[in-house]
């Protein structure tokens, strides 16, 4: 039988593949890919795309409920789950997926079939986890709302109360449209470029304090918005620092070039082993605080005999890692390129009277080499953004001879492929461990240890 878009067909789901979306086989042949799915599942679902050897479908209806499926089958969309593509998997399955994903990209892509990859380090807080959140603004009909981005579109849409976002970040949102509602505000629109609001940015921290920020379009600060933001004060006495993020240009960049403090501090306070960190509009801050504490934790915990130990913190940002290392680690380098972050680190540092690290602001080639021949460095901690670490870099870090290496990763493909290039250069890869900082979604961090040979 021919497939034609817009079909619908029956479909048992198998597997959950990297990326999170379902596999199942039309006639046992034909490979469907079916977002929001469950091993187990059989569905109706609607052909959306057809390539010559698979195609995408979208759940129509569930006929049988996979085993892992959560309770509530009526939810059967990206939206239903609120944006989160692996709500509708109950948290053990969860867990077991993402291990499987993080094995799947070690043995693929890092072509090592002897590392055992660890079980995963499961969240201790499943939902409203989130310390930032960022919301554009809409119109639906007249009312103002905020939200998501519905999958692979611009249009939003609303949730009542955001599942990952913290319960006071959900209720800052919530009172903030409800005043914004009463003095009819208009909208950017990124077609026309006109309107005025565009984002909403809400950071909270574990002293139940928050951060508004108020991103429009706009070269400066109206009386309007001010007694606008007055008022949200007001109404939610746990904001502390109220900002207005100045952003006109034509860019899905949500944070703009300037932001401006209107009430209360510059800055709120986080706690991190001891260690208070400020944090501003634009600070980079890991979202789920409980599991971060955790992910640190297994990070130091993999390094042998740490306290004897001097150890690089490469591409540091503002050096959260290294300050953490420094507690127990006989001294730590924090190299990091962005000045702004250095500074940062070097404040932080300061007001915490940490001593035993020091800040380098430079590329982690030319700086790491430079240091090796001066310093006895025994191991390096790395943790680059998503995109992991460029070629020429992990070669230099394996010329200088480091003996141990331990590795944080955001994105397991990059992980893998990495590791695959370190161990041609004579390290062996004895430790992966996947570790869950995103519940409800198939995003998965990854800490790995490498010893040289």
């Amino acid at each position: 039988m021919k497939l034609e878009k817009g079909q619908i067909i029956e479909i048992k789901i198998d597997k959950i593949v990297y990326g999170g979306e379902g596999l199942g086989y039309y006639n046992g042949e034909f490979a469907m890919f079916v977002p929001m799915s469950v091993p187990g599942d059989i569905l109706k679902a609607e052909i959306i795309s057809l390539k010559k050897s698979y195609g995408r479908a979208l759940i129509k209806e569930i006929v049988i409920p996979g085993a892992e499926r959560v309770k509530d089958s009526d939810n059967i969309t990206f939206e239903d789950f609120q944006g989160c593509d692996f709500g509708m998997l109950n948290y053990d399955a969860q867990l077991k997926y993402k291990k499987e994903m993080v094995e799947d990209v070690v043995r693929r892509i890092g072509k090592n079939s002897d590392v055992i990859v660890e079980e995963t380090l499961g969240s201790p807080i499943e939902k409203n986890y989130r310390n930032k959140v960022v919301e554009p603004f809409s119109l639906n009909g007249d009312e103002i709302i905020t939200g998501f981005f519905k999958r692979k579109s611009h249009d939003v849409f609303q949730v009542e109360d955001n599942m990952l976002n913290s319960v006071l970040g959900n209720r800052i949102i919530t009172d903030l449209k409800s005043i914004i509602n009463r003095k009819k505000l208009t909208v950017y629109n990124e077609k026309k470029h006109t309107g005025l609001l565009r984002h909403v940015m809400v950071r909270t921290n574990s002293f139940n304090e928050a951060m508004l920020v108020l991103v429009i379009n706009d070269k400066s600060v109206s009386e309007n918005v001010k007694e606008l933001l007055k008022e949200v004060v007001s109404a939610v006495k746990e904001i502390t620092s109220v900002y207005v993020s100045l952003n006109d240009r034509k860019t899905n960049v949500a944070i703009g070039n300037k932001n401006i403090l209107v009430f209360g501090k510059k800055t709120i306070k986080e706690d991190i082993s001891g260690i208070h960190f400020n944090i501003s509009p634009t600070s980079f801050f890991q979202i789920n605080l409980e599991q971060t504490k955790r992910l640190y934790e297994l990070a130091i915990n993999m390094f042998e005999n740490i306290e004897n130990k001097t150890i690089v913190d490469a591409y540091a940002g503002t050096g959260t890692i290294g300050m953490i290392l420094s507690k127990k680690a006989k001294k730590v380098y924090s190299i990091e390129i962005v000045e702004s972050a250095v500074k940062d680190g070097i404040r932080t540092a300061k007001e915490n009277h940490i001593e035993n690290v020091e800040f380098i602001c430079g590329d982690v080639n030319k700086e790491l080499g430079k240091l090796i021949k001066s310093e006895a460095v025994d191991s390096i901690i790395l943790d680059p953004p998503r995109k992991g670490i460029d070629e020429e870099s992990l070669l230099n870090i394996a010329k200088v001879g480091i003996k141990e290496i331990v590795y944080i990763s955001c994105n397991p493909s990059t992980f893998a492929r990495d590791i695959e290039i370190l161990e041609r250069e004579g390290y062996r890869l004895v430790r992966v461990k996947p570790v869950d900082m995103f519940p409800q979604t198939s995003h998965i961090e990854v800490v790995g240890r490498l010893i040289k040979i």
